[in-house]
Formats: C-alpha cells, structure tokens, sequence
C-alpha cells in the first residue's frame, strides 16, 4: 500500500484574494482506470466558487430567499492539462477576475496538494437572474464583498464607480 499523504478538506484565503479549498479525489469521481472523468472537475470547480462564497458570508440560498436571485454559470472554458487520479489530494483555487453589471467572472485552477502548476483551468462567468431567469445587477452587498476580497493583496484602491454602487 503506497503512503499517501492524507490532507483534509480546509479552506483558506492566500494573500493574493484566492480562496483555496482542499478536496480529495473519490473513487465516485473516477473512470474504471482511476482517473478523474473530465466533467467531474465541473463539480470540483463548483465546490471551490461555492466555499469560496461561503467564506465570504455570501449565502446563496438567503440570497435567492431574501432577494429572490440566484447564481448560474453562463459560460466556462476548461484547460485540461494532467488528470487527477484516485486519491489525490486536491487544491481549487478560485479568484473573481472581474465583476460586471449582472454577472463576474471566476478563474480557478484545480492541481495536486502542494504541487507547483495546475492540472485543470476553469474559467467561468457566472450570471446573476431573478426568480423568472431574467438578468439582475449583482446584489451591492455580493459586489462589495467580492470586490473587498478581488482587491487583497494589491496595492489597488477600489474604484469610484464600484465604491457609489455599493453604497459606501
């Protein structure tokens, strides 16, 4: 039996404004040759937007409750570059490159617990509809807390126009 290293599942927010959360490959997450199915990785990546906005004390399901809107991803573009096999100790690293009027876009990489490099990309924007699938402005309090967290780590102030929008 080999002796892999047994990371458990955290999550964390770096320096940069990334959120890191650790995950661990099942054999659920396989093919019959132990290597992740590629549409799995769609699901690592929502696990990792998921925390990510968790920790930020963004809850999706109080905000479609509260304020009647909900998140979907609109588009994502997924680099393959190794696969992930059973097992594995994983690490989702998801970071808000940019928010827009109704929606925000999240880069993340998915690579092996302390490994250099990534073994998928995903980029993805994620759109924010109302309760009849209609696009909506990304609510103030999720644009502040994305944009406070999209800014740690820069020597960047946050721009006028996101500052009025949310209120402050």
């Amino acid at each position: 039996m080999s002796e892999r290293k047994l990371t458990p599942a955290v999550t964390s927010f770096t320096a940069e404004g990334s959120h890191v959360l650790r995950a661990r490959v099942y054999y659920e997450d396989t093919d019959a040759g132990g290597v992740v199915y590629h549409a799995n990785y769609l699901r690592f990546a929502e696990r990792g937007r998921t925390e990510y906005l968790r920790d930020l004390g963004i809850s999706q399901s109080e905000l479609s409750e509260t304020d009647g809107v909900v998140f979907v991803v609109r588009r994502s573009e997924i680099d393959f570059r190794l696969p992930a096999r059973l097992d594995d100790a994983l690490e989702i690293s998801t970071r808000i490159a940019e928010i827009k009027g109704a929606s925000f876009e999240v880069e993340q990489e998915i690579g092996k617990a302390g490994a250099d490099g990534y073994l998928v990309r995903v980029v993805s924007t994620i759109a924010c509809l109302d309760g009849r699938g209609r696009p909506v402005r990304v609510p103030n309090v999720v644009r502040e807390k994305l944009g406070r967290q999209t800014m740690a780590g820069t020597n960047q102030e946050p721009l006028k126009a996101d500052v009025q929008e949310s209120g402050e």
